[in-house]
C-alpha cells in the first residue's frame, strides 16, 4: 500500500530532529574534523569536514568502488578504506564520527571499522 504525504512528512521530520540532536553534541575543529555519512538506498558516501573554515578535506563515495560482487556492507568497509588513504594524504589521523540520523549498526559501522583499519582514529 502506498504511503500518505503526512507519513512520509512525519518520517523526514523524525530523522532531521535525530540529525540535530546528533549534531549539537558533534563539531569539527581543524586539528580533529567531522567524519559525516550519507546513506541511501543505492549507495554511501563519507566526507571529512572542517566545520570553522566550512570546508570539504576529503571525500570518497560507494560510486568509486570499482569491486564487483559485493555486498553493500562490504562496499561500505572499502569506502571508509579509501576515505582512510584520503585524508592520510592530507596530514588527518584523527577525526570525530557523525553517524547523521543513522543508528551505529550495518553499513554505518561497516564504514567506521574500515576507516580505522586505514588508520583513522575516533
Amino acid at each position: 500500500m502506498a504511503k500518505t504525504n503526512t507519513e512520509i512528512i512525519a518520517r523526514q521530520k523524525t530523522r532531521a530532529r535525530r540529525h540535530n540532536r546528533v549534531r549539537l553534541k558533534v563539531t569539527g575543529m581543524p586539528e580533529r574534523p567531522r567524519m559525516t555519512v550519507f546513506r541511501s538506498n543505492r549507495g554511501i558516501s563519507v566526507q571529512v569536514i572542517d566545520d570553522l573554515n566550512g570546508r570539504t578535506l576529503a571525500a570518497a563515495s560507494s560510486l568509486e568502488v570499482k569491486e564487483s560482487g559485493i555486498n553493500n556492507t562490504q562496499m561500505a568497509e572499502k569506502v571508509g578504506e579509501l576515505l582512510a588513504a584520503r585524508a592520510k594524504e592530507n596530514n588527518i589521523e584523527k577525526v570525530v564520527f557523525d553517524r547523521g540520523s543513522y543508528l551505529y549498526h550495518g553499513r554505518v559501522k561497516a564504514l567506521a571499522d574500515g576507516a580505522r583499519k586505514g588508520g583513522i582514529k575516533f
